[in-house]
């Protein structure tokens, strides 16, 4: 791991460093037809710098972010690091009354919006929002895109109430800001030790939690994953379908390229299977960095007429946000001669802790620990379980957030000594492999042994005719617990009638007995249209329970 000087700004690791190294006239960023050099990137982080600077933004002050996947993104982002305030990235997929509660709990007096997402800032009453004083609007890279265009549409957007007064706050353009600011600005003297920025996890469980990552964090993932597992170099070219504002899209697609010099492939458009292929096919990334629910959907989307999708630049895919099944990496590297490296990561870790690596990897497994970092099974009495036994995970790594803003109770829950303690269930093989088994409250028992629906799960996507699928417990009319499965099926077997479903439903429970347990086979099997999950791809299997409860009561 590098040594970091105690006075450590880390915006003149990534940004500052390049030109310094003599990268100044290489391309750091690809953005449709824009291409943003190393020496550009520089003075316009300098002048989103100064221009904050101009709007009042003190040391410690937090920036919200409300940006689509743009160079004005990584400006803004930097800019305000540079100067010793702290951004804080928020969903571009969430509604108003998040923003307000996230605008409210950062008490953030500044924020930048792109432009067709300011209905979502419009929306919220003036009087709720207790910190906000100036909205600075980003529209430099949205030429040719408005909220009418089916591809920047982002949830709750299109049918966001509009607040018809006056505009509230006072509105400035970030490009005439950055015009008239200079391009010269002198790094805030930090500590590598102090908040640099924060990212709001989910809030599947309550509210959102602000991760509060510090100003060496950033420099820790770096080196470990992307430069220790990836072996990412200068001539690398990163896409990213996680955008930008999750942990795991600004690691892809912001500090992992500029801290290895790069060159980063930016979209604001909302990424399909078609808009992902045509970049793939365009920007020829090496580096392509997904998750399982969009690689199965790539998988699903096959070329009008003759021939196949272009995929040769890649050399490797990575996944993360949830466990990819086995099945899906055979067909994806069957299909394009291309392996995805999957791994576990976290907005609290900020990036990988656990990873497969080129030319060391098990299909179906998230890989080993990375060097640097340490991981624990334990039970239900913290002590450590035994190989291929499932426990509760723990990790240790020197990127883990120093806590939850505002949350000092959840803070001692999940943060113990060093340890973070992740919710998830997993056992670990004797060379050292981590292997997913679900959520600490996904497990349950099945005629008294436990059952893992990520196991069952991996068996029905094997099916050709399956492209995911979801497993919950369900009490029968006994009140005994047994699974049910909730699968979508590939295009090709979507207009079998029932009677047709039906047989492949006895298929499925017969595969999945035959290869890993009569019990585990599902009592009940629903196709469905979709599963629900969140904006970054993780199943939700809560919303299964429920609706499946609901439709339990209506029955009895």
């Amino acid at each position: 791991m590098i040594t970091l000087a105690e006075n450590f700004n880390v915006a003149t690791w990534f940004v500052d460093r390049n030109a310094e190294e003599g990268r100044g006239g290489k391309t750091a960023i690809e953005c449709g037809k824009a291409r943003v050099t190393y020496k550009q990137l520089l003075e316009n982080v300098n002048r989103a710098g100064n221009a904050l600077l101009e709007l009042g933004v003190r040391p410690e002050e937090r920036v919200l972010l409300l940006l689509l996947d743009t160079p004005d993104f990584l400006y803004t982002f930097f800019g305000a690091i540079k100067i010793g305030a702290v951004p804080v990235p928020v969903n571009t997929l969430a509604r108003p009354r998040d923003y307000e509660y996230m605008l409210n709990d950062s008490r953030a007096r500044v924020v930048v919006v792109s432009e067709p997402l300011l209905p979502h800032l419009e929306a919220i009453v003036e009087e709720k929002l207790h910190h906000l004083r100036q909205i600075v609007v980003a529209s430099d890279f949205m030429e040719g895109l408005s909220l009418q265009h089916p591809s920047v549409r982002t949830a709750g957007v299109e049918n966001a109430p509009r607040n018809d007064s006056t505009a509230p706050f006072p509105m400035r353009s970030l490009k005439s800001l950055m015009e008239f600011a200079s391009p010269e600005l002198a790094a805030a003297k930090t500590s590598k030790d102090e908040a640099a920025f924060w990212l709001y996890s989910s809030g599947s469980t309550g509210p959102s939690k602000g991760c509060v990552h510090l100003h060496h964090d950033m420099v820790v993932c770096t080196e470990a994953y992307a430069k220790g597992i990836l072996r990412m170099r200068e001539s690398d070219r990163c896409l990213s379908v996680a955008r930008l504002f999750f942990a795991y899209g600004l690691g892809n697609a912001g500090y992992y390229p500029l801290g290895c010099g790069a060159t980063t492939i930016l979209d604001p458009v909302r990424p399909t299977p078609a808009t992902i292929y045509a970049d793939i096919e365009k920007f020829k990334p090496t580096l392509f960095f997904s998750v399982p629910t969009n690689f199965a959907a790539l998988l699903a989307h096959q070329r009008e007429g003759d021939g196949d999708f272009d995929l040769s630049s890649v050399r490797y895919a990575i996944s993360a946000g949830e466990a990819l099944p086995a099945p899906l990496f055979h067909r994806f590297k069957e299909r394009f001669g291309v392996e995805i490296l999957d791994a576990l990561g976290s907005t609290e870790t900020l990036h990988m802790v656990i990873a497969n690596a080129p030319g060391a990897l098990k299909a179906g497994s998230s890989g080993r620990i990375i060097a640097g970092y340490e991981a624990r099974l334990v039970d239900e009495h913290g002590s450590d379980v035994a190989a291929n036994e499932i426990g509760d995970l723990l990790v240790k790594s020197d990127a883990t957030c120093a806590g939850y803003w505002n949350k000092h109770e959840k803070s001692k829950e999940t943060f113990l000594g060093g340890w973070f303690r992740t919710g998830d269930k997993y056992y670990r093989d004797e060379e050292g492999y981590f292997w997913y088994a679900g959520r600490a409250n996904d497990l349950f028992k099945v005629n008294g042994l436990w059952l893992s629906p990520a196991e069952v799960e991996s068996v029905l996507i094997a099916h050709a005719a399956v492209r995911e699928a979801a497993v919950v417990a369900r009490e029968d009319k006994d009140g005994l617990v047994k699974p049910a499965a909730y699968v979508v099926l590939e295009s090709s077997a979507e207009s079998s009638g029932p009677v047709a479903q039906e047989q492949l439903a006895q298929e499925l429970r017969d595969l999945v007995g035959q290869r890993i347990g009569g019990y585990k086979r599902p009592r009940w099997i629903e196709f469905v249209a979709e599963i629900p999950k969140t904006a970054t791809g993780k199943l939700q299997r809560f919303k299964l329970r429920e609706m499946q409860g609901a439709r339990d009561k209506l029955e009895s």
